[in-house]
């Protein structure tokens, strides 16, 4: 069974979302998302100071299985990126909620985070996978 933590949001892509405050979230996949991937080999990140929208396509992580697209959840810019995956690509399997983080963005508008899904909505999301 895949940890959810409550205190995350979460978007159907696979993606979790933690709010940082003053319009900041961290974003990285979900423990689950890692399980179906298998052994994490690489992880492309996105560019920093890059503006997105929400659902682009912009970083990915190949396993031992196959490469998966990583979207952005949300509109808004690239702040920071997770440096120690390109060593450490594993990370994202070891702790996918932790030190596995892919980035940092400033929302283009904080107020969208409400339209994400909560721990509970994921898990049925994922119930049947």
């Amino acid at each position: 069974m895949s940890q959810i933590p409550s205190e995350l949001k979460y978007v159907a892509s696979h993606e979790w979302i933690r709010d940082e405050g003053d319009g900041v979230v961290t974003v990285g996949i979900t423990d689950h998302a890692q399980e179906l991937l298998g052994d994490v080999v690489f992880v492309e990140a996105p560019d920093l100071d890059e503006e997105v929208e929400a659902d682009d396509e912009i970083a990915v992580v190949e396993s031992v299985k196959a490469a998966s697209d990583i979207y952005a959840p949300l509109a808004g810019t690239i702040l920071e990126v997770n440096e120690e995956l390109e060593d450490s690509p594993e990370l994202v399997n070891s702790d996918p909620y932790g030190d596995g983080w892919m980035f940092k963005m400033q929302l283009a508008d904080a107020g969208d985070l409400g339209g994400l899904l909560s721990a509970e909505q994921y898990a049925e999301e994922i119930a049947d996978d």
